[in-house]
């Protein structure tokens, strides 16, 4: 019975530590955590460019196994600390944290120089770590939710940019035919996407006058369009902090608004009130 007990405390402060920031520790873990996702995106950074690889390449791989392990470790922390350990293999991060530790493991199966190539760009999957940043974002809450809402608007927007590349680019075509460069309508609609995102390569360019002309007219059109997604998730995003100011308003005094960190152990549910004892969706005890 004391072992059981025992078990149970030193995963409750493992769970305390990883899971939430409410003590010194777990702000210090979090600190620690958010420090060596940076380096590792650093560390890939600097793999990738040839003459600091080549110089450097020992002490990067160094460092890289250095933080592997580290992220390894806090996998499986995380795993042992929760009741329901599948819920967080499972889950989006907890896919998420796989993804960025498995892909220097795979080295030891494959062998070979054949295998080489395919090893690089698994190696690729540790710049997932930076989407671990995510979860100390809350803000970032409220700006998905305002994406979310804006989607049927964006959608219909992207539709119609679509549409207007594929009228533009059938008009190129014949405006300025092979000749110059628009050899068919998919290579002219690419030309017009190219240009109505302001982005134009170069690699094609129209050459009679009546081109040019219709040219110009994307261009201006293409400014335009920048501003229109922005206005609509920015517009969304307006009406949710109102609808949360207000809501805020309407609370009684005596109710306190401020969320704490701390998250069940046993279904991960998070942003429980301050003097909550228990979970809000199970009844576990937080404590």
């Amino acid at each position: 019975m004391s072992t059981a007990k025992q078990n149970k405390g030193w995963k409750d402060k493992l769970h305390e530590i990883i899971y939430e920031a409410d003590t010194p520790a777990g702000k210090l873990f979090d600190v620690i955590l958010l420090v060596l996702i940076l380096a590792s995106i650093l560390l890939v950074m600097l793999e990738s460019v040839n003459h600091i690889d080549a110089k450097y390449h020992e002490l990067l791989y160094i460092g890289e196994w250095i933080i592997t392990i580290f992220f390894s470790i806090e996998y499986i922390l995380r795993v042992i600390t929760v009741k329901k350990p599948f819920k967080y293999i499972f889950s989006f991060y907890g896919i998420l944290d796989l993804l960025s530790t498995i892909p220097m493991y795979i080295s030891f199966v494959f062998a070979g120089s054949h295998a080489l190539v395919t090893l690089r760009a698994l190696r690729l999957l540790r710049v997932f770590r930076i989407l671990k940043l995510a979860r100390y974002l809350g803000a970032s809450n409220q700006l998905k939710d305002s994406i979310i809402a804006s989607r049927v608007k964006i959608f219909v927007f992207l539709f119609a940019v679509l549409i207007s590349s594929v009228i533009f680019g059938t008009i190129m075509y014949l405006v300025e035919g092979e000749d110059n460069g628009f050899t068919n309508i998919p290579k002219s609609v690419y030309w017009c996407i190219v240009t109505l995102t302001t982005v134009g390569f170069g690699d094609i360019a129209p050459q009679t006058a009546l081109g040019q002309f219709i040219t110009t007219i994307i261009m201006i059109l293409g400014y335009g369009i920048i501003a229109v997604p922005t206005g609509i998730v920015s517009a969304e995003y307006s009406r949710s902090m109102k609808k949360s100011d207000d809501e805020k308003t309407q609370q009684p005094p005596q109710k306190k608004l401020n969320l704490n960190t701390q998250r069940c152990s046993n279904c991960h549910e998070e942003y429980h009130d301050d003097d909550a004892r228990f979970c809000k969706v199970c009844g576990t005890n937080l404590y």
